[in-house]
């Protein structure tokens, strides 16, 4: 495990159980006066239950004694079902507060979740499988709702009317409920060595539910790859053991939970035979009227559910628990990326770039994947970076677009230190293509608004247009309203790159990245995507970094990176004439025909 993330490597959340539940502080202080509605609801009607069993006891006594009139026991029934009617209308209303309750923690704390993970960073996000986040939101939080709806009221309801069916029942006969709570302390010992058992059981079961998720997940989405491959059954198979395995991590839970109910309901039995045995007996002598004796059984009854519901309470509890634990791991991790305390939000317009020094390590690795970079872009100009692959360039990128920290070295936007300014100051001034091109699944409209959602149609038509995707849109049957499926899997590579590019270019920011954002089109169209975005580009920063020479030979600069380190820099022309490895490559992709799309000598990389 990292430390200080709480999160193990395999995705496994793991908190310290009970402590976790102050994470529910902030709710019941919000709710606290719908709670005490709830509970005074909740009060009344266990009240209503306990007054019952003095009725039937007034009604029997009286025809035991013969004092008993059709119009005593009518009035007797009317009593019961004015109760009744207590009762339904108090259970409604506890419902409603109480479990409306549980349902708003619900949603609160799964939109608290979603907005820490949305602030989350990249190293995060490498270490935990989206199916282990997925297993909290869904699974976790379920398991919190019941026991802070269901579990709470379970709980009160069987303190309450188990302290007050207990006083009734001294009331009647002080030796009588010794011998019918005898059975309590072993119903005591067997629940808690039990409960403690569930806890690890259940954790093992959420887990699993997280591995499940994830390979579903990542299955469907690379569904091509499988087929490609004649994956299917293999992959079956593989999750058809997951899910036997998922199947005893539950039975391992049922176990436990399968005992608790039957032990619980065995002594309660136990004390109703008791009841009946000694029971009877006072009765046969006088010492207790039959009116006496059916209000204790009733009482015995009303006593048996928080005796069975012992059991079930601790199993609603621990499992509520061990899951805001898994969550409260969760929230406790801090992104490696955050804001300074005195950073300060500042305006980025003119597009300077400036680097002094600029090294970076990825967390755990000695290598320096860059090494002291140097260089100054001048804004309103074009910035081109080639280099081999693991040579640093898209770490570089990342760097630039705030999505690393900067550590060693400095970076400067504008004059301003990345340090000492907000991370959404600098992001607000980039539009970013990332190498890895990320797609929702939406229409094609959505995906190419995502950064302006306000935007029209003319104006998501035009940035298409000059990403040379416009035409192919056209093409589909409902144009712009298309739906292209996980991660775009309706598109082509290439299409899918120019979305992403026409998305950055709606975006209309004084900065423009693109990481070889064009490695998946071809020669042809590359060309008719950097006539058209010209246009844009005039009086913008723009960097491009590509593993072909096509796309930065018309920069005003070029850097070649090598190791982490510049290892030459100038225009096209200068480098063919004074940099042996940049011109090799373009001897080599201007003497092949066609070359460019497969980048054998460059490619994609850090």
């Amino acid at each position: 495990m990292e430390k200080g993330l709480g999160v193990s490597s395999t995705g496994s959340f793991a908190g310290n159980s009970w402590g976790s539940i102050g994470l529910l502080r902030p709710y019941f202080k919000r709710y606290g006066w719908s709670l005490a509605g709830g509970f005074a609801a909740l009060v009344l009607v266990d009240l209503l239950q306990l007054l019952i069993p003095r009725i039937i006891k007034y009604a029997v006594d009286a025809l035991q004694n013969g004092h008993a009139t059709p119009h005593l026991l009518s009035r007797c029934g009317v009593y019961i079902i004015l109760m009744a009617l207590g009762m339904a209308c108090s259970r409604f209303f506890w419902r409603q507060l109480i479990l409306g309750f549980s349902r708003r923690v619900e949603t609160l704390l799964r939109n608290r979740m979603f907005s820490h993970l949305l602030g989350l960073d990249k190293e995060f996000f490498q270490k935990n499988t989206p199916g282990a986040v997925m297993a909290l939101a869904t699974n976790d939080l379920a398991a919190v709702q019941l026991a802070t709806g269901m579990g709470i009221v379970a709980l009160f309801d069987a303190v309450f009317m188990g302290l007050a069916a207990f006083g009734f029942m001294l009331y009647i006969d002080p030796r009588l409920t010794l011998i019918a709570v005898l059975p309590m302390p072993l119903l005591a010992f067997l629940t808690s060595t039990l409960s403690s058992r569930l806890h690890g059981r259940f954790k093992k079961v959420q887990e699993q539910f997280s591995v499940l998720t994830e390979f579903v997940r990542s299955t469907i989405s690379s569904i091509r790859l499988v087929k490609a491959y004649n994956q299917e059954e293999h992959q079956g198979r593989r999750f058809a053991q997951m899910g036997e395995t998922y199947v005893r991590n539950n039975i391992g839970v049922a176990l436990i939970y399968g005992a608790l109910l039957p032990v619980s309901g065995f002594i309660a039995n136990g004390s109703m035979l008791l009841v009946l045995i000694f029971g009877g007996r006072l009765v046969i002598r006088g010492t207790i009227t039959a009116g006496d004796f059916v209000a204790f059984i009733s009482y015995l009854f009303l006593m048996t559910w928080p005796m069975m519901a012992i059991g079930w309470v601790a199993d609603l509890f621990q499992r509520g628990v061990t899951s805001l634990s898994r969550i409260e791991a969760l929230m406790k991790v801090k992104p490696s990326l955050a804001d300074g305390e005195n950073a300060v939000s500042v305006p980025i317009g003119r597009g300077q770039i400036r680097l002094e020094n600029l090294s970076f390590s990825y967390p755990g690795q000695a290598r320096r994947i860059l090494d002291g970079v140097d260089f100054e872009i001048v804004p309103g100009t074009v910035l081109g970076i080639v280099g081999r692959t693991g040579s640093g360039k898209t770490t570089l990128c990342n760097l630039l677009a705030r999505l690393l920290p900067v550590d060693s070295g400095r970076l400067f936007y504008d004059g301003h230190d990345v340090n000492a300014v907000s991370i959404d100051s600098v992001r607000n001034a980039i539009a970013y293509v990332s190498q890895d091109v990320m797609l929702f699944s939406d229409t094609i409209g959505f995906n190419i608004s995502l950064g302006s959602p306000d935007a029209g149609g003319d104006k998501i038509e035009k940035a298409a247009r000059a990403a040379a995707i416009h035409d192919e849109i056209a093409a589909m049957p409902q144009g712009y309203a298309t739906r292209i499926g996980e991660k775009g899997i309706k598109l082509s590579g290439g299409q899918r790159q120019r979305i992403a590019i026409a998305r950055a270019l709606l975006l209309d920011r004084p900065i423009i990245i693109i990481d070889d954002g064009l490695s998946a089109v071809d020669m042809e169209t590359e060309h008719a995507i950097i006539g058209s975005i010209a246009s844009y580009l005039q009086g913008r920063t723009c960097i491009i970094v590509s593993h072909r020479i096509a796309p930065v030979a018309d920069a005003d600069r070029i850097i070649v990176l090598e190791e982490g380190r510049i290892a030459g820099e100038g225009s096209h022309r200068e480098l063919i004439e004074q940099n042996a490895f940049y011109a090799s490559i373009f001897n080599h992709q201007t003497a092949v025909p066609g070359f460019g799309t497969t980048g054998d000598v460059l490619n994609g990389g850090n």
